[in-house]
């Protein structure tokens, strides 16, 4: 476990390129999970880690649409909001499950709402609103989550 002090929007934006950075060369499935309270910074996280990737475009929040899909690079990006989701079975209803294949790299916030459905994260990063800023507390919950981990602190 780590944690990092975020002093404001463009630092948030900057630890998700990093995190970015250190996935991109690990192929295979990756599930990172953005926790904290509304307005605690998960979805500028998701917007520098997009745009790290190389996504040139706007990255709204998915509270709305609760899955935006990229193709980066020849990789599929999910970026999920479950925010509004009443019941974690809706994610069934609404196909949520069948988005996932083997190499998709998918950033989930508000993973809670999602019950049991979603399988160990690799990285959890969990934000919260400080006197000034803010303070991202990133853990591992894969070897390979740890190796990332490893690799952003060193």
């Amino acid at each position: 476990m780590m944690s990092v002090d975020l002093p404001d929007a463009e630092a948030t934006e900057s630890l998700g390129a990093r995190l970015a950075g250190l996935m991109a060369s690990a192929p295979g499935a990756w599930l990172i999970t953005l926790g904290g309270s509304l307005g605690a910074g998960k979805t500028t996280l998701a917007r520098g880690f997009l745009k790290a990737l190389g996504h040139e475009g706007r990255v709204p929040s998915p509270t709305y649409t609760l899955l935006e899909p990229y193709e980066i690079g020849g990789r599929r990006v999910l970026h999920a909001d479950l925010y509004r989701l009443a019941h974690p079975e809706e994610l069934e209803y609404l196909g949520f499950h069948d988005a996932f294949t083997d190499d998709v790299v998918a950033l989930i916030e508000w993973p809670e709402r999602a019950g049991q459905t979603l399988r160990d994260p690799d990285v959890t990063v969990s934000l919260e609103i400080m006197s000034a800023g803010r303070k991202a507390t990133i853990t591992a919950g894969s070897r390979r989550g740890r190796e990332l981990l490893g690799s952003l602190a060193g």
